[in-house]
């Protein structure tokens, strides 16, 4: 990263906390945070009467989906039966879910809504697609046609948005807890677990261990078991999470345009596309046992199924890191008025540089360093994504721009909070303020001396200052706003 590069805009001259010849202020005699003080946490938000009544609704409809479930499989697999399916169904699930957790390493999504989402593809989304699937299998028969029908004609449409649902209504809802795709792929990818644990179950234990028990015993329950398990889960355990990955992508566009045409697009186009690789992948063995020729079956999976997922998994990988590089592009707003150092900026552009800044944080502030440099990453993440959503104009309205202006003032805070638990406390970073163009640093024999920034930076928290009040984009924030200073300890080092 050059200098040029952190440039914010024209507000940042008339931002700078310290001229270039300005008089540094002393050195602490103590750290900013004592020893043993715990790390600070994000503000929690108060839960309404409103959202205490849409929680309770969301529960009591998933518990009631869970109910139906347990009941449905209980009576037509049995007890045994069952608890063989739930005990080989949950296997893969602790895999599956690190996956997605492992593209969520930026900025995690709460545990709540990531909860929510596996709850209701395993529970809601199985309900209704089961009664569904039921209906239009007796239908197909009245008709005289094949009950397999079923499964190209009807599962794939009702399944594809059931599962989409759960995710649907957090962007509907909750939009600012959408990013951008990566969280889609999240969200909708634990839908999809949740769906397929539930349809394992049915599979494993009921046309796996119940049908072998009452052919030949329970040798050949646990052979078809396994048998299933490896072909099912093992082979094409990706299928539901890749279906449903694109609505993911889908609801991740829509979250991060600002084009009401491509929010309203996006999700269908996105969900449209996964009833149709749904439909592809279950009509392929279809076409196999009507012609006879299994390779059917084989040469779709490979030449279809197979490309699609590898392209989705270098999607995700690429998605993975752009939160990473839009910190890297966004945040140099903020440097440039004063508000981070360009090393703080280089620190959040990989996992690879956070993982350095959290070993330094424990070295000089012990384990509640490590939990605060944590809690200063993620809010730095928020912080660059909704910067970025100003630029993209996501908030039309007044009130959801005065919302933004707020939010951004809250995580500048808690950025501040993070900072000053470990300021001053290494002895090896220098003393001095950054002027959002370069340092003013004080040597230990008394001698001041004005620094560039280096090329490449490097130290993650060398310099702390007090800052300006933040500069919105037109039309952000409200009246008077710029004129205001940080009420919260701002020590220097």
């Amino acid at each position: 990263m050059r200098p040029d590069q952190w440039v914010a805009g024209d507000y940042a001259d008339r931002m700078a906390v310290t001229p270039p010849g300005g008089a540094l202020p002393p050195p602490p005699t103590a750290p900013a945070v004592p020893p043993g003080s715990p790390a600070p946490r994000m503000p929690l938000r108060r839960l309404g009467w409103r959202r205490f009544l849409a929680l309770a609704g969301v529960v009591l409809l998933i518990a009631a989906g869970a109910l139906f479930m347990v009941f449905t499989l209980g009576e037509s697999l049995g007890a045994e039966a069952l608890l063989v399916g739930v005990i080989a169904a949950i296997l893969p699930v602790p895999v599956l879910v690190s996956c997605f957790l492992w593209l969520d390493r930026y900025e995690p999504e709460p545990l709540k809504y990531l909860i929510f989402c596996f709850a209701w593809g395993a529970f809601v989304s199985t309900a209704i697609s089961l009664l569904v699937n039921e209906t239009g299998a007796r239908l197909f028969k009245d008709w005289g046609l094949p009950a397999a029908l079923t499964a190209v004609l009807v599962a794939p449409f009702i399944e594809e948005l059931t599962k989409a649902a759960g995710p649907l209504l957090l962007l509907i809802f909750r939009r600012r807890e959408f990013s951008g795709v990566t969280d889609g792929l999240v969200y909708c990818g634990l839908s999809a677990v949740g769906f397929a644990m539930v349809e394992n179950i049915l599979y494993l234990g009921g046309y796996g261990y119940r049908t072998g028990v009452e052919e030949y015993g329970p040798a050949t329950g646990a052979r078809q078991v396994i048998a299933i398990f490896i072909v099912r889960i093992l082979l094409f355990g990706f299928a539901h999470p890749l279906f449903t990955s694109m609505t993911g992508v889908g609801l991740g566009v829509a979250a991060r345009a600002a084009d009401r045409r491509v929010r309203f697009l996006a999700p269908i186009a996105g969900l449209l596309l996964a009833m149709m690789l749904h439909g592809t992948w279950n009509l392929l063995p279809s076409l196999a046992a009507a012609t006879g020729q299994p390779l059917i079956a084989l040469y779709g999976y490979i030449g279809v199924m197979v490309p699609i997922f590898f392209g989705m998994v270098g999607l995700a990988v690429w998605l993975r890191a752009w939160e990473g590089r839009l910190t890297e592009r966004t945040l140099p707003d903020y440097v440039r008025a004063g508000w981070l150092t360009p090393p703080e900026v280089a620190a959040l552009g990989s996992l690879g540089r956070r993982h350095a800044a959290r070993i330094w944080a424990r070295r000089v502030a012990g384990d509640g360093g490590v939990r605060a440099m944590r809690g200063y990453q993620f809010a730095a993440t928020r912080l660059a994504l909704l910067r970025d959503g100003m630029r993209r104009g996501l908030d039309r309205k007044p009130a959801e721009r005065d919302r933004t202006a707020r939010e951004e003032r809250e995580l500048l805070d808690a950025i501040g909070a993070y900072r000053a638990f470990f300021v001053g406390r290494d002895p090896q970073a220098p003393v001095g303020v950054w002027d959002g163009q370069r340092y003013h640093l004080r040597f230990p024999d008394g001698s001041q001396r004005v620094v560039e920034a280096p090329d490449e930076p490097v130290v993650p928290i060398p310099v702390v200052l007090a800052p300006p009040p933040p500069a919105f984009p037109p039309g952000y924030g409200p009246s008077g706003w710029h004129g205001a200073r940080s009420t919260a300890p701002w020590p220097h080092a």
